[in-house]
């Protein structure tokens, strides 16, 4: 290759963003900070740890398993959905409450399938108790038995299109990783501020040491001081878009540890008793599930539902119709 075309190749001017990526490089300056499109290099640094991001949250909604049909009927039948409730009534309860689901009912588009779809998603509970137990030919009392419970059952992105709620599912999974990295931000603000009150304060000491103490107490405030403007601009100076711009990509890179999913396998009976896994009870089932663990780091059964329109419908006026009859007694 000549000279000339090395030149040329270099002058080129970079291929105009993918669309959705650029969608996503906004989403990424509007949740995290404005300032950072002020950042040198904003695009070069972040397109290729955004589309990385993006990636990673795709393989991760694809991943989900389902859809699986949550209704009475499952109740009865799937071992599963059996154990993600404590009653039948409950499925009614949880779609008659969910304000994604009364919000996804009053849309036009709600009617344009008999069935929608979600990520169902609940919070593993386990406790203790002494029960009857069958060893053998003998039925002891008060043995310790482990039982699993699901608890805070909930509905994201309904939509009557299976690919519509997994697009959704995405964009909630980036808006997951950005907000974590946010939280962060605001910690190091909150640090920066802690730093300014104090360097005031051992200020003001300072000047009150400088009249009243010995040269002893005068160079260890000295010495504090000039160790909190240490840390104060090492914390502005990561506060800086460019600095932000930089350890942003990095996280972006490596967003397993914010946003993952962990395989469960356990073996319950029909009561939610925990079993051995060389248990030959033909009441126990075998569950598996994934768990989801996001920012706020507590872990969540999740995969994709699917639900009946006119079961979710009934569920909500039956719900009003509890709350409006509490509401007159």
């Amino acid at each position: 290759m000549s000279l000339l075309s090395t030149v040329a190749d270099f002058l080129k001017p970079a291929p105009p963003l993918d669309p959705s990526l650029r969608k996503a490089l906004d989403r990424v300056a509007e949740m995290v900070d404005p300032m950072l499109k002020a950042a040198p290099g904003f695009e070069k640094h972040l397109s290729g740890p955004v589309e990385y991001a993006l990636g990673y949250c795709d393989g991760l909604v694809a991943s989900l398993p389902g859809p699986i049909d949550i209704n009475r009927k499952a109740f009865a039948n799937d071992p599963l959905v059996h154990a993600l409730f404590a009653t039948a009534g409950d499925i009614d309860q949880m779609l008659g409450r969910s304000q994604a689901v009364r919000d996804f009912l009053a849309e036009p588009c709600s009617w344009e399938n008999e069935y929608f779809y979600a990520m169902f998603a609940a919070r593993r509970q386990q406790k203790k108790q002494l029960g009857m137990a069958q060893q053998g030919d003998v039925i002891r009392n008060d043995v310790p038995q482990l039982v699993l419970f699901f608890s805070g059952q909930t509905l994201i992105e309904p939509s009557c299109q299976l690919d519509a709620t997994r697009h959704g599912l995405r964009c909630k999974a980036l808006e997951s990783l950005l907000h974590t990295f946010h939280a962060h931000v605001k910690a190091l603000r909150d640090e920066r501020e802690g730093l300014r009150a104090d360097v005031s304060v051992e200020r003001a000491h300072l000047t009150i040491l400088r009249g009243t103490s010995g040269d002893h107490a005068l160079e260890v405030g000295t010495r504090h001081l000039a160790e909190l403007d240490t840390k104060l601009r090492h914390t502005a100076e990561s506060l800086m878009p460019e600095h932000l711009v930089h350890a942003l990509a990095d996280y972006l890179k490596s967003p397993e540890e914010a946003l993952h999913l962990t395989p469960v396998s356990i073996t319950v009976d029909r009561q939610g008793i925990v079993s051995d896994d060389g248990n030959e009870d033909i009441n126990a089932h075998t569950l598996n599930f994934p768990e989801l663990t996001a920012r706020d780091r507590r872990l969540h059964l999740a995969m994709l539902a699917r639900i009946s329109r006119d079961e979710a419908l009934e569920a909500v006026e039956m719900v009003r119709d509890q709350q409006h009859r509490f509401m007159l007694i």
